[in-house]
């Protein structure tokens, strides 16, 4: 998971280039000291390493502040609040904050004694924003049933995470032997995804498969000159399916939706096996749509390796990636809010579980096929490109990303609450915490779908095209939330009728009536995640270099 994977990370970052020469362990279980004391030794850290349990938590005193790897300070407030509030600093972070277990640890904050020289680490601004939205649904709940007029949070600063660059750096020869050991030929264009495979959970892969087999017929039909005579399209996904039938699910997809795509699937659990594919790639593809994200750790890693990126501009991939500089950002779509309670409750009464409260809320995340599709041909065109990106993105990866820049806001952040602790003087909604995700996820996407957008339909024989993709596991899972398929028929058709094939959003929800517009309205993101519409006003792709001669 993504969080192991950076508390892995950060504790690699923070025993070699933190500044002090004592650390300090909080642990319940003896055997850890051992772990991180070989550790301290490995990097050649000669300081003392002090241990703090339980039974000694004044001790924390010493070292002044505690950094756990999670949103859930409130536990450790009030373990604090016994030796006084102003005896150490609490440090947190946040990963996932869509899951009841995080969102309740965020509310918690409102009524545990947390202080302002405690810091809560946001990885992203999209997510910041998340949390304070899920806080002031809060805030707004306590002050109509208690009138609470004084609330005290920690701080919120904004700091990405950190990588090891020096991981990702991989020799021409290298890459020769990568490629030549996945059965990869010299003159094949390889895109590569790095992370999970979960439609549900992580990344919807649909929108990428269509955009790379419209891409590929484009260059063959427009760029075939620029192509090497015998290049083939291959796509590796490195990462694992949870179970079988996740598995086929994929399979499906790309046999209906890429038939002309080689896809090769490699086990990302495996340490060799990712380097294998970090170093046999040509692009970087991400295209995340999930609620779940929040800060996205795999686009870095692909600018440390070198690789142009065509991500979705979507939460902690805004903060990370430069469109038109390091890769592209391809737009998305979310309804705005109101247009989901359903799924929280869903969520929250136990009728879906965590996956498919996740899954809803992302199948009404749309991507811009069409703009992924232009990406990935300039990139198939122009190694130059290709190049120039993946230089900037390599030079952003080191200068913003790797632990030696990023450990130094840490330790700036925690000096800071340091001084704030010193200076101080001694001192309604339902389920809050259960936030419409269309509302509390909204600055997550490039723009938010409501009444007044414009969709267009994206092709001829639209609705024969909904039913054949209804057939993948991937798709019809989702449908106890969206309208049913004869009303979908009506949205369609009403389009296929309207001058320029395009109308206001309103107008095409309002088919389905009064009660079930809203329904209507919010299946559209649903309708353009499949290409069966698009949205007007996408930002259009940055002018890049000219395509240039194949490689």
């Amino acid at each position: 998971m993504g969080r192991n994977a950076a508390g892995e990370s950060f504790l690699r970052g923070f025993l070699r280039y933190a500044k002090g020469e004592d650390f300090w362990l909080q642990l319940e279980k003896p055997e850890m000291a051992h772990d991180v004391s070989d550790a301290l030794k490995r990097y050649g850290r000669k300081g003392r390493l002090h241990t703090i349990n339980r039974r000694n938590l004044a001790k924390l005193r010493e070292p002044g502040c505690i950094y756990y790897p999670g949103p859930g300070l409130a536990e450790f407030a009030w373990q604090r609040a016994a030796f006084g509030h102003q005896s150490w600093s609490l440090c947190g972070i946040t990963h996932t904050t869509s899951s009841a277990r995080a969102m309740d640890a965020i509310a918690a904050w409102l009524d545990a004694p947390v202080q302002p020289w405690d810091a809560v680490i946001c990885t992203s601004k999209a997510v910041k924003s998340n949390v304070e939205r899920l806080l002031q649904a809060h805030v707004d709940y306590l002050k109509e049933r208690l009138g609470v007029t004084k609330i005290v949070l920690p701080q919120l600063p904004v700091i990405p995470l950190g990588i090891h660059v020096e991981d990702f750096k991989f020799s021409a020869q290298a890459r020769i032997t990568a490629r030549e050991q996945l059965g990869i030929g010299p003159d094949d264009i390889v895109v590569l995804y790095v992370g999970r495979l979960s439609f549900h959970a992580k990344a919807h892969p649909l929108p990428m498969y269509l955009a790379l087999e419209r891409a590929w017929a484009r260059m063959q039909s427009q760029h075939a000159g620029l192509l090497p005579p015998h290049a083939r399209l291959r796509l590796i996904e490195c990462g694992w399916h949870a179970n079988e039938h996740i598995a086929k699910a994929y399979r499906d997809a790309v046999a209906l939706a890429a038939p002309s795509l080689g896809v090769l699937t490699l086990d990302g659990r495996e340490a060799a096996t990712r380097e294998k594919a970090w170093a046999s790639a040509d692009v970087f593809c991400s295209l995340s749509d999930n609620i779940q994200e929040t800060f996205g750790i795999t686009p870095i890693e692909a600018m440390a390796s070198g690789l142009p990126l065509v991500v979705s501009d979507w939460n902690g991939y805004k903060d990370s990636v430069r469109d038109a500089v390091d890769g592209f950002r391809i737009p998305s779509w979310m309804p705005h809010g109101g247009l989901g309670a359903d799924l929280a409750l869903r969520h929250a009464l136990d009728i879906d579980s965590y996956d498919m409260y996740c899954g809803h809320s992302a199948s009404f995340v749309s991507v811009d096929i069409e703009a992924a599709t232009q990406a990935f041909v300039q990139l198939f065109c122009s190694p130059e490109l290709r190049r120039q990106m993946g230089l900037a993105g390599r030079t952003q990866a080191q200068e913003r990303f790797d632990w030696s820049v990023v450990m130094t806001q840490y330790e700036a952040l925690w000096d800071a609450l340091r001084e704030l602790r010193a200076s101080a003087s001694p001192r309604s909604r339902l389920w809050p915490a259960r936030l419409d995700p269309m509302h509390g996820f909204a600055d997550y996407p490039s723009a938010v779908l409501n009444e007044d957008s414009v969709v267009c339909l994206s092709e001829n024989n639209a609705f024969e095209t909904f039913e054949r993709l209804l057939s993948l596991a991937m798709v019809n899972y989702t449908l106890q939330v969206m309208p049913n398929v004869q009303e979908f028929r009506l949205m369609i058709d009403f389009l296929d009728q309207s001058p320029g094939r395009s109308s206001k959003a309103r107008a095409v929800a309002a088919v389905l009536g009064d009660t079930r517009a809203p329904h209507g309205l919010r299946a559209l993101a649903w309708l353009a995640k499949l290409g069966i519409v698009r949205f007007e006003g996408a930002k259009q792709l940055a002018a890049t270099t000219q395509p240039g001669p194949a490689h």
